[in-house]
């Protein structure tokens, strides 16, 4: 049994702020993936007006903001993120006027809300892109896309080497409207989502009225989807790397190494080219015409951190997701170095670090820290692979989310970890719909188990999730000790350790706290201070005892109380207590 010192060394690492700055600095936001948030039409897919159904629930999990992955029109290749029409509602999501009656019932609420953007490539069915197939080479239409002509014999080979993030060549040969072969194009991720060329004014135009029709509504944000991928390397020039997303650094040393090798990033001339700043920079200007703070959120998968917090300089973003926190794997040296790594890079431009533990592109976390590699970042689980330690994973799971929302900073939250959701893990592959599933042959599973439609209601045909009990994809039988219904009121309860959390966030002002490592606990500890609570997450075997004086305020799960009246933290526990030296 360890016993925390009443006096141990603390150290620094960020200052607190004041709490009454811009809402964004300290928000806790909420991720929605529509089509599996709730479904109001019966139709198996969720909608907008679903979303604004199930906005109580959102206000009285404490959430303060609302992000919507996209609803706009599209062929839904890739779920919405190959886009037809940036200034629509897609049919199978709603209308118009549902988006405007979902967004004054979230202002009356209080949550902001914030939109999906996805400006790196469109939807191959964008009048853009069927124009320039229409128009041919050397064409102003194709100016906006990075058409080019192929190598080799005839031009049968690619222009260059790069390949898909979602597996095979990242070029597409077109053909001509005399049946032969022609230019081929760019698509970084699915072949229906061609690239746009951001070199091109016209796109650029395009863009910055697009913020303004959503601005004029009243959003009052924007989640940048590959916020590091527009701008491409000068000649595209080929590469001997892979462009996947890298695993998480779970031998991260000091804090310098983590900065040279932050453990979440893409790599080559297609990403984090100098370039992109340009845009943000005038991004940031249209959003300062308008008023109330509104935000520009990056997706950008970029290492080291010191290259992350260029997208959140003053005249830029206002966030950028961390994934190295959410990469890095089950380690405590680890963590505290990330964390520690991220508050130097933030704060060195004077932005706040925006904590990630899931999203709808990675495995739940409640399924990644329940491997046999606790934290580690397969793409998909499905038929055949191992299978997660359901208990153990939802106890680190929870243990991880009351660790980041202790941390000062934004927060995020994905749709249904409020409940402990666990991926899908036995889907099978036949229902499976991610082009990665389809381009690599089945080799990656894909990102469908995180994306199931949410359990609501425990006894109901499909959870609750639509009126007819109909969803888009299976919902395994077990969820439904998960379902909202089942946890609401139930001390303990994963829904309500997250209420109590966030109210006492909100209430301590932990979000726009300072943080004070507390040191001498042992490796498998992280121990901090923020404000006047003490934060400790004990991810070792051994229990760790609370100094005498700490009031116990919150515990991800029961601790328990030793003979001396010390309060014990068990393995793989996170508490917060009231803590004052």
């Amino acid at each position: 049994m360890t016993t925390i010192d009443t006096r141990p060394l603390r150290t620094l690492v960020h200052t607190a702020g004041a709490p009454e700055g811009e809402w964004w600095r300290d928000a806790v936001i909420y991720q929605v993936y529509p089509r599996s948030f709730a479904d109001a039409s019966g139709d198996g897919i969720g909608d907008l007006p679903g979303v604004t159904s199930r906005l109580d629930h959102l206000a009285e999990l404490g959430v303060d903001a609302v992000w919507l992955s996209p609803f706009y029109r599209s062929p839904q290749a890739d779920a919405g993120y190959d886009v037809a029409d940036y200034r629509d509602v897609d049919p199978l999501f709603g209308t118009l006027a549902d988006f405007d009656e979902m967004l004054e019932r979230a202002h009356r609420l209080g949550l902001r809300v914030i939109v999906d953007l996805v400006p790196n490539h469109t939807s191959d069915e964008h009048v853009w892109f069927q124009a320039a197939l229409a128009a041919g080479p050397g064409s102003p239409e194709r100016a906006r896309y990075l058409f080019r002509e192929g190598r080799g014999v005839d031009g049968t080979e690619p222009p260059n080497n790069w390949q898909s993030i979602f597996g095979g060549p990242a070029w597409t040969r077109t053909t001509d409207p005399d049946g032969t072969p022609g230019e081929w194009y760019l698509h970084l991720f699915d072949s229906r989502q061609p690239d746009l060329d951001w070199e091109h004014p016209e796109v650029r135009s395009e863009f910055e009225d697009v913020l303004r029709f959503w601005l004029d509504r009243g959003v009052d944000g924007f989640r940048i989807d590959v916020a590091h991928g527009m701008v491409k390397a000068p000649g595209l020039p080929d590469w001997d790397g892979h462009v996947s997303m890298i695993e998480g650094n779970e031998d991260a040393g000091d804090v310098e190494a983590v900065d040279s090798v932050s453990g979440a990033g893409n790599q080559g001339p297609m990403f984090d080219q100098d370039g992109v700043h340009d845009i943000y920079r005038a991004w940031h200007r249209v959003l300062a015409e308008y008023p109330g703070d509104r935000a520009l959120v990056a997706e950008a998968w970029v290492e080291p951190l010191s290259r992350l917090s260029r997208y959140v300089r003053p005249d830029e973003m206002q966030q950028a997701f961390n994934f190295a926190f959410l990469a890095t794997h089950w380690d405590a040296p680890a963590l505290r170095t990330v964390v520690e790594a991220s508050y130097r890079a933030s704060d060195a431009v004077g932005a706040p670090t925006t904590w990630v533990l899931s999203n709808h592109d990675v495995v739940r976390h409640a399924s990644r820290l329940g491997l046999a590699e606790p934290g580690s970042r397969p793409n998909g689980i499905g038929h055949g692979d191992e299978q997660p330690d359901e208990a153990l994973g939802l106890r680190r799971a929870r243990c991880a989310s009351l660790l980041m929302l202790g941390l000062p900073g934004s927060a995020y939250l994905y749709q249904g970890e409020e409940l402990g959701l666990p991926d899908h893990t036995s889907l099978d592959d036949d229902l499976r719909q991610d082009p990665a599933f389809f381009r690599t042959g089945g080799a990656e599973r894909g990102r469908d188990g995180c994306r199931v439609p949410l359990p609501w209601a425990s006894d109901a045909e499909g959870f609750g999730f639509s009126p007819t009990g109909v969803t888009w994809l299976p919902q395994p039988a077990e969820w439904a000790s998960y379902a909202l219904d089942a946890q609401r009121g139930v001390p303990g309860s994963t829904y309500e350790t997250y209420r109590s959390a966030l109210q006492l966030r909100r209430e301590s002002a932990l979000g726009s706290g300072g943080m004070e490592w507390l040191h001498g606990l042992g490796d498998d500890v992280i121990a901090f201070v923020n404000r006047d609570v003490l934060v400790v997450a004990n991810l070792g075997p051994t229990p760790i005892a609370l100094p005498a004086g700490a009031e116990l305020l919150l515990a991800s799960t029961d601790p328990t109380v030793g003979d001396d009246g010390a309060v014990h933290v068990p393995s793989d526990v996170t508490v917060w207590a009231r803590y004052t030296v």
